[in-house]
């Protein structure tokens, strides 16, 4: 397994040794002992996103009660997004996107304390994710996909959006007590 950093300490994707030849592949989806010091802990739900081509979801988060994403794609590909939204970070607002993919077998990890989205640029995209915490309805938030203070540079010009996130606020509108801290060190 190789781990490649992004832009932003904490969020990595995840590149598998995959072992083929003209029956098939194989490769190790996940192995925490190999991972631990990511920082990722138990994960206790796992989720299956399916996806039309131009639909963007996000950028969601949990606070309190955040979760981290273990994030592959099953099938098709998409653009995937994680903003760091964790109050006094010196990285604050910054942002870092990896494509995803059934042919890369890329896996991204998005860890507690940043918001995540992701646009599917197939046909079809089908996305599979563990989570570090199961879902809060009561803590769920969205910030705008089109923050531009965020100036996030998204492959799809007028994605299909769901209600919530076409109304969601940008992240300077949002109560700083709804936004997650930084860990302890």
């Amino acid at each position: 397994m190789k781990l490649i950093q992004t832009g932003l300490p904490g969020c990595v994707v995840i590149e598998p040794r995959v072992l083929g030849d003209d029956r098939g592949h194989f490769y190790e989806a996940f192995r925490l002992t190999g991972l631990a010091g990511l920082g990722m802990s138990a994960f206790v739900q796992g989720n299956v996103s399916r996806s039309a081509r131009g639909v963007l979801r996000g950028l969601h988060y949990q606070w309190p009660n955040p979760q981290g994403k273990l994030l592959s794609v099953v099938a098709g590909e998409v653009w995937d997004v994680a903003v760091d939204i964790r109050r006094g970070s010196p990285h604050y607002g910054r942002w870092a996107a990896v494509l995803l993919n059934a042919e890369n077998r890329r896996r991204f990890w998005v860890p507690e304390g940043f918001a995540h989205g992701f646009v599917a640029l197939s046909e079809q995209a089908e996305l599979h994710y563990l989570c570090t915490a199961p879902y809060d309805r009561e803590a769920d938030a969205a910030i705008a996909w089109d923050d531009p203070a965020l100036a996030i540079d998204w492959p799809v010009a007028r994605p299909v959006l769901s209600a919530r996130d076409a109304s969601a606020p940008r992240l300077s509108e949002i109560p700083r007590d709804r936004l997650p801290p930084l860990p302890a060190a």
